[in-house]
């Protein structure tokens, strides 16, 4: 079970309301008290499960669409089901396996690891599927080097502990050597590693400049560069894989439906505050009108976060109908970004 249960419900209303949603998740057709009786083996005829879905009816769990005789989950029963009635499913062997593969390739590059995942997580479950990139304003040194490249001249690179790597040449004296560069890269990772800029004490700094007053030249371009690349305001990033897997679903065959969809999942802003609302740890599930928007009101999220040495780098995301198969897609999710977090660590 992944959450809470907030509404008492005897055996039978349980087993009636779990087969109701079981069966609409995979027909996406109203079910019938018929349907259950004869799929289902609870025991009873269909005039009494009839009784029963009429209680849960005016319980607000389920829903009976204007079209048709029989019934559908409403978003109370989906969170119902969430929470109090579906069991975890294993992740299948074989997509672990995949997932597993996937990520031994030679990856060196954060993004290319956020892609490879969305990638990964839209085509196993068929919905789209959406990342939050880390906040590399939040990021920490994690590695300074600087490298002689020839007189005048040297190679920065600066590591963060999100795994986002920058490296620049610069102009140097033509008097600075290759041991002057060991020495200010030895220096700095022994006082700046592990910090961010925020903690960078006067007093370090001014220990550190102290220490390299024959190397001031080359420390000011160094510090400048870790300055400017642990504190940049980079706009929040967001990247989405699978968006088209939305035009599978039945109930997305209205076309104003879908439009609204896309227009939501192209507005940046909306889709990372979306995911930032997300970014408790864990797996988070948001069903229906659970959702602020109003053009996925209609759908579910299911988000997970990855990290770092136990820091929270971003959100993970699944976006589909509410009619999801959500323990299938939640299981997933989990082992998809425990992968990406050892990932991640391996940069």
């Amino acid at each position: 079970m992944w959450g809470d249960c907030t509404m008492e419900l005897d055996a039978r209303k349980r087993k009636v309301l779990e087969a109701i949603v079981i069966d609409y998740i995979a027909t996406a057709e109203p079910v019938g008290s018929r349907t259950i009786a004869r799929k289902y083996d609870l025991g009873v005829s269909p005039a009494t499960i009839r009784n029963e879905m009429a209680d849960l009816e005016e319980m607000g769990l389920i829903e009976q669409p204007h079209t048709s005789a029989g019934r559908v989950p409403s978003d109370a029963g989906y969170r119902y089901y969430v929470d109090c009635l579906m069991e975890k499913t294993a992740i299948a062997q074989e997509a672990k396996t995949l997932i597993e593969k996937s990520f031994q390739t030679k990856i060196k590059q954060l993004e290319d690891l956020i892609q490879l995942s969305l990638k990964i997580l839209s085509q196993m479950t068929s919905y789209t599927s959406l990342v939050l990139a880390p906040q590399f304003g939040k990021s920490t040194l994690q590695l300074i080097q600087l490298m002689f490249v020839e007189p005048g001249k040297a190679l920065i690179v600066v590591v963060t502990d999100s795994g986002r790597i920058e490296n620049r040449i610069v102009d140097i004296p033509e008097s600075v050597t290759k041991t002057d560069l060991e020495i200010v890269s030895k220096v700095l990772n022994d006082k700046f590693k592990g910090l961010p800029v925020k903690d960078w004490e006067k007093a370090i700094l001014k220990e550190v400049r102290a220490q390299l007053v024959k190397q001031h030249k080359v420390l000011s371009l160094a510090l400048e560069l870790i300055n400017t690349l642990l504190n940049e305001e980079t706009d929040d990033k967001v990247y989405l894989a699978g968006a088209l897997n939305i035009l599978n679903q039945p109930e997305f065959k209205d076309i104003s439906k879908v439009k609204n969809i896309f227009q939501l999942l192209e507005n940046e802003d909306v889709v990372c505050s979306m995911l930032k609302d997300e970014s408790e740890d864990g797996i988070q599930v948001k069903i229906g009108h659970e959702n602020k928007h109003e053009s996925i009101k209609e759908c579910s999220i299911i988000t997970a976060t990855y990290k770092l040495e136990g820091r929270i780098l971003g959100t993970i995301g699944l976006l589909g109908p509410t009619r999801m198969q959500y323990s299938q897609a939640m299981s997933i999710l989990e082992f998809l970004t425990e992968t990406l977090s050892l990932a991640i660590k391996r940069l």
